[in-house]
C-alpha cells in the first residue's frame, strides 16, 4: 500500500511553499490524489523529485521558507 501525506505534510518534508507543492501536482511532477475535499501527495513521488532535484543541485521555483531550529 503506498503511503500518503497531507499537502501540508508535504510542505514540511520539502521546505517548499504549499502553492508550489500544489503546481507540482498539477505538472504531474509528483504524484498527487484528491481524498474528499483535501489532496494528497505520494511520499515516493515527493521523495523522488527531492533527491532528482538534489542530485541536479538546484531547487526551481519558490525557495523553501526558513524555519527556526529549536
Amino acid at each position: 500500500m503506498e503511503d500518503w501525506l497531507t499537502t501540508y505534510e508535504a510542505v514540511r518534508i520539502s521546505g517548499y511553499e504549499l502553492d508550489y507543492i500544489r503546481k507540482l501536482v498539477r505538472a504531474e511532477k509528483i504524484v498527487g490524489r484528491k481524498w474528499g475535499q483535501s489532496w494528497q501527495v505520494s511520499r515516493a513521488s515527493l521523495l523522488a523529485f527531492l533527491k532528482s532535484r538534489e542530485h541536479e543541485g538546484q531547487k526551481r521555483g519558490r525557495k523553501p521558507i526558513p524555519r527556526d531550529k529549536k
